[in-house]
């Protein structure tokens, strides 16, 4: 029987590691009605995004049935405009109105 050959490993490519964009880490200044849901200060869009997350999933705010919306309490419900319950895509967007 002849002996299998292995093959040759292709030398592995190194993967260059992707920069955040600059317009994404810059600190952005929080609402009077953000803050009290993610806390005060500076932060860049991405801290946001994180902070508002651990918010909805400390407090159970994702919907049972449909995980993609959000059911805001009496502190969301003032950043969603309103709104008791809104998707993830559209947070997004109303959370971009308390930044500047």
């Amino acid at each position: 029987m002849a002996a299998k050959k292995k093959a040759a490993k292709k030398p592995a490519k190194k993967k260059s590691a992707r920069k955040p964009s600059a317009a994404f880490m810059k600190p952005m200044q929080i609402s009077a009605a953000l803050s009290p849901v993610i806390g005060a200060g500076p932060f860049p869009r991405t801290e946001v995004t994180k902070k508002l997350w651990a918010y909805i999933k400390r407090h159970g705010l994702q919907d049972a049935k449909n995980r993609r919306n959000i059911n805001a309490d009496e502190k969301l419900k003032e950043v969603f405009g309103g709104k008791k319950q809104v998707s993830m895509f559209d947070m997004t967007k109303l959370v971009s109105k308390h930044l500047k």
